[in-house]
């Protein structure tokens, strides 16, 4: 068992309201996730709940140099974590919670991002944070950014509805548990059925 496991795995058992799940995200879900993102347009992307990294690793590899990546985490394991793994500019670790992102970006003179990721489980969250957050994730994103959600159960649908005008819905069922993705955006997605022209990839995410 790798290091990154039982890291993720130790802090579940410890906090697992804050997780969601014993074990993180397969390759097929960062990759179905991550298809969503238009990368050359991708300036600045927001992770909530980076934890060990699954998704951070497979951002950075397809982030252009330029790019930033704000990794948002409350767990000061894991922001110790993932600044130790990943030795990029690129990536900005923040050992606080995502409801303050946008002071965050601020703070290192970034305007609004183009998309925020987020693994964090709503469901379970105090219903005054998860409103904060959501709040806040709609009024730091682009006109045409988006924020692109993985969750469990579609609990969350209602409260994201309250808040984005335009939420798309996909199912994943390769990972463990199976995950449903939503997909929120401020404006109509451009593109046809929500989903992207086919187009060459650098190549998917590997196991972690």
């Amino acid at each position: 068992m790798t290091s990154s496991l039982v890291l993720f795995s130790r802090n579940f058992l410890k906090h697992p309201r804050m997780l969601g799940s014993l074990i993180p995200s397969s390759r097929f879900l960062v990759n179905r996730l991550l298809d969503q993102v238009d990368w050359g347009r991708a300036a600045t992307v927001v992770e909530y709940g980076p934890g060990v990294g699954t998704f951070t690793g497979e951002i950075l590899r397809r982030l252009r140099p330029n790019a930033h990546l704000i990794a948002i985490d409350t767990n000061r394991d894991f922001a110790r974590y993932l600044t130790r793994a990943f030795r990029d500019d690129r990536l900005h670790v923040i050992e606080g919670s995502a409801a303050d992102a946008q002071e965050s970006l601020r703070e290192r003179g970034l305007g609004r991002a183009d998309y925020v990721i987020s693994g964090i489980p709503y469901s379970t969250m105090n219903p005054e944070l998860r409103a904060q957050i959501l709040r806040t994730t709609h009024d730091l994103l682009h006109q045409d950014g988006a924020f692109l959600v993985y969750q469990f159960t579609r609990a969350v649908l209602p409260h994201l509805r309250q808040v984005f005008p335009h939420v798309q819905q996909e199912f994943e069922p390769r990972n463990i548990m199976p995950a449903r993705l939503f997909y929120c955006r401020r404006s109509p997605d451009r593109r046809a059925n929500g989903r992207r022209e086919a187009r060459p990839r650098a190549g998917t995410a590997s196991d972690r």
